[in-house]
């Protein structure tokens, strides 16, 4: 299956995940806390940039648009991104705010902490206008889709969405939204929006984690009632995914049986394949079926990983999905 002609614009939070590897073996003596005797280093590309190395490996053309600080996390960052492929035309430099790094420390295959580094401040003044001013040219260029990956770090604000969605509208792009709660209803009109349940419920105060499938079938009605868009996909963790359309009604897929070592990342993953389903023109239910599938493989892996196109691509034809 050949997606190399596929070209996304991916917009929003760009992180640098970081991995600390070791072992324990002893307690610290000044504190009852475990002493992680390091053994190596990994840098990954998290939040919107991994969406795009997503869509990298799986051979489509992706252009990146967020915010880096002036530090070295920034430069391993731009460097990753570079390294695999992926158009960094887009990537700002905001010397008021560090670069959002997420620092993992794991022993054993076990995560003991995360330390992030960030900041929140939204993105205002001259380097508001310079970002929306390169992310119209991206538009111009007519991708098949534009992602608006939202971590309530800063990058999207309501004005910027509204002036993206808008722009994107106006040359035919459809748009994808994996929500945050910040913006949650900033998005009316997107093509694809897709919340979690814990976020869908949060935005719409209710608890929904234990709740039947049927009454989180009326809090998607009630989120496209009070935020009109094309598509609704929901995903519900190891219950898969729920997906809605006016001509497709209520689609749902269970989650695969797999062996599961972290969930990290699985929703850029989901977005990805996705943005590929809607770029293909594939039915609703097809999408939703190859998004849920990569999703549940990533999660058979430790840390933040694109999806493996490979096994992807082989389970899906085993599975009659392509």
């Amino acid at each position: 299956m050949d997606l190399s002609h596929l070209r996304f614009a991916v917009v929003g939070d760009v992180m640098l995940d970081r991995y600390l590897y070791g072992r324990v073996q002893r307690i610290s003596p000044e504190a009852p806390v475990p002493i992680l005797e390091l053994e190596r280093e990994e840098n990954r590309l998290g939040g919107a940039a991994n969406v795009a190395l997503n869509l990298r490996s799986l051979d489509c053309q992706v252009s990146l648009m967020g915010l880096l600080g002036e530090d070295s996390y920034g430069e391993r960052l731009l460097s990753e991104a570079q390294k695999v492929g992926i158009d960094t035309f887009g990537l700002l430099t905001d010397s008021s705010r560090p670069t959002t790094t997420k620092i993992r420390l794991i022993a054993q295959n076990h995560h003991l902490l995360r330390v992030d580094r960030e900041s929140r401040t939204a993105l205002s003044g001259p380097l508001r206008e310079a970002f929306l001013l390169k992310a119209r040219s991206l538009l111009q260029q007519q991708p098949h889709a534009l992602i608006l990956e939202d971590y309530d770090k800063g990058t999207l604000t309501p004005e910027i969405i509204r002036s993206l969605v808008e722009a994107a509208q106006s040359y035919g792009v459809s748009v994808l939204v994996d929500p945050k709660k910040a913006n949650f209803w900033a998005y009316s009109g997107v093509t694809v929006f897709k919340p979690n349940l814990r976020e869908l419920g949060e935005a719409l105060s209710t608890s929904l984690l234990d709740a039947p499938l049927n009454a989180i079938e009326e809090a998607v009605l009630e989120l496209r009632r009070r935020m009109p868009h094309t598509y609704t996909v929901v995903t519900l963790s190891e219950r898969g995914v729920l997906a809605y359309g006016e001509a497709e009604g209520f689609i749902h897929f269970p989650a695969h049986y797999r062996n599961i070592v972290d969930v990290s990342g699985a929703g850029d993953t989901v977005v990805s394949v996705l943005a590929v389903g809607v770029a293909l023109r594939l039915p609703l239910a097809q999408t939703v079926a190859l998004a849920n599938l990569a999703g549940g493989l990533v999660c058979e892996y430790v840390g933040v990983v694109p999806v493996p196109k490979d096994r992807w691509l082989d389970q899906a034809r085993q599975l009659g999905l392509l």
